[in-house]
């Protein structure tokens, strides 16, 4: 038996047992899958890192920022001051 024929007959062996078997092999697939799927997004593929020995005490780092103090007063309006009119009184009210 030579490479061709045996290759024929593994691709036929292989046909069968899809055929009587395929439904049986793609829901053990389906199942396999979602624990594979967690190992993976729990790290499962990452490489171990080998933790290397700190060689002194951790240092801590503290941020204290001081907050500004408010304006007391209000920005200055830009523009024209708001005065009372003088003359006529009218308000743009009808009576």
């Amino acid at each position: 038996m030579n490479g061709v024929q045996f290759d024929q007959h593994f691709y036929h062996f292989l046909d069968r047992m899809i055929r009587e078997y395929g439904d049986y092999f793609y829901m053990l697939l389906v199942y396999a899958s979602v624990p594979l799927i967690a190992w993976i997004l729990s790290g499962g593929l990452r490489r171990r890192r080998h933790r290397i020995e700190p060689s002194g005490p951790p240092i801590i780092i503290v941020v204290l920022r001081q907050s500004a103090e408010p304006d007391l007063e209000p920005p200055p309006i830009i523009g024209r001051e708001s005065a009372p009119r003088h003359g006529n009184q009218d308000d743009g009210f009808a009576t």
